[in-house]
């Protein structure tokens, strides 16, 4: 065990379920405060945000405090190497990391103003992402001219992510006795052939900039009927809908609508942008180079999309691997945090003395 192996214990070990990250958010404001002065550590309701703008480049971190439920795997366990545990995967190896990257001497003395954000009920509602209120109450974080958010990618450099909707595709029938339906209209029935296209329907692969994203349909959920001798009346169906990054919100939405046009009627119950590609930036050439990591897509949602919505420059890596994600079974190898570290702690205090000056020449060519 080292001391970030320790630290990624430690972490797992206080519960922080979304909407339960209190005590999470306590424990490592109170770690970093003793490398930090009060002001380099701001807390807001459950999200911290640790460092300060001086004028060097800004380059930001990104995790969320908060896990899925328990699902007997609340203790961290160390067995062949790896970590188990809740959160494990998602996200507490990059929280361990960002916080031993905030206490080390040389990357606060390096040339960058390094800041990270540790926020809450990223997992629960999109529209309760503790990451909007902190990116509104500190708006300086839209200066960063690189971030990282340490989603579990298993060492890999992910550009861009899909975004996520979610509507209830309805269907309306007529309620009658079960024994003479021709009296009614089955609603249930009458969804059958448009759940049977869907059923069929196969991901629409998107090329973007050379990477592969995937648009997807699923029906996630279905309800209909109140007794067993009734004909039911009404068929509510959640269609879940994750779209590439060359659809804006609204033309997502229209692009749903259009599959969802046999239904009487569609209420898209929340939507989340896709995140944007980055492109010739420098930062990401020198991750890219001294992780050995080649580029590829992010399929599923995260807050990269939130970043470059508001203009910051954001890509996904993480020690986790994202297959393992939300698991009972979730677990990390300890060698993928060693390795997210040391990469990481790299990127931020070498190989930087170009980076600024190319930067502002690729932003003087726009």
């Amino acid at each position: 065990m080292t001391a970030i192996h320790d630290t990624l214990a430690d972490i797992v070990a206080v519960h922080s379920v979304t909407g339960n990250e209190g005590r999470l958010c306590t424990a490592v404001a109170q770690r970093l405060l003793k490398v930090w002065t009060m002001q380099g550590v701001t807390r807001i309701g459950n999200a911290l945000v640790v460092g300060q703008q001086t004028g060097r480049p800004l380059i930001t971190l990104f995790g969320h405090l908060d896990t899925v439920p328990v699902q007997d795997n609340g203790d961290p366990v160390i067995k062949d190497g790896r970590m188990y545990g809740l959160g494990t995967v998602d996200m507490k190896s990059g929280l361990a990391i960002m916080i031993h990257l905030l206490e080390d001497d040389a990357v606060r003395s390096g040339p960058y103003d390094v800041v990270g954000v540790f926020y809450d009920k990223e997992e629960g509602p999109m529209a309760d992402n503790g990451l909007e209120v902190v990116l509104d109450t500190a708006p300086w974080l839209v200066d960063s001219e690189f971030a990282i958010v340490l989603e579990p990618t298993n060492l890999g450099v992910e550009l861009g992510c899909n975004g996520a909707m979610n509507a209830d595709v309805f269907f309306e029938g007529k309620a009658a006795h079960s024994a003479r339906p021709w009296l009614g209209e089955n609603a249930v029935t009458k969804a059958g052939s448009w759940l049977a296209e869907m059923h069929e329907r196969e991901p629409e692969l998107v090329e973007i900039d050379g990477l592969e994203y995937r648009e997807v349909f699923s029906v996630t959920a279905a309800e209909g009927g109140i007794a067993n001798n009734v004909l039911p009346a009404s068929m509510r169906i959640n269609l879940n809908y994750r779209f590439p990054p060359i659809y804006s919100l609204d033309e997502a939405e229209d692009r749903l609508r259009q599959v969802a046009t046999e239904a009487d009627y569609v209420v898209v119950k929340d939507r989340a942008p896709a995140g944007k590609v980055v492109e010739n930036n420098p930062h990401l050439d020198r991750l890219l180079a001294l992780s050995g990591a080649e580029r590829s897509s992010k399929q599923g949602w995260t807050d990269v999309a939130r970043l470059t919505e508001r203009g910051i420059p954001a890509i996904n890596y993480g020690p986790g691997d994202p297959g393992l994600a939300h698991q009972q079974a979730e677990s990390v190898p300890l060698i993928n945090v060693d390795r997210g570290f040391e990469v990481l702690r790299e990127f931020l205090i070498d190989g930087q003395e170009d980076s600024s000056a190319e930067l502002a020449e690729l932003l003087a060519d726009d």
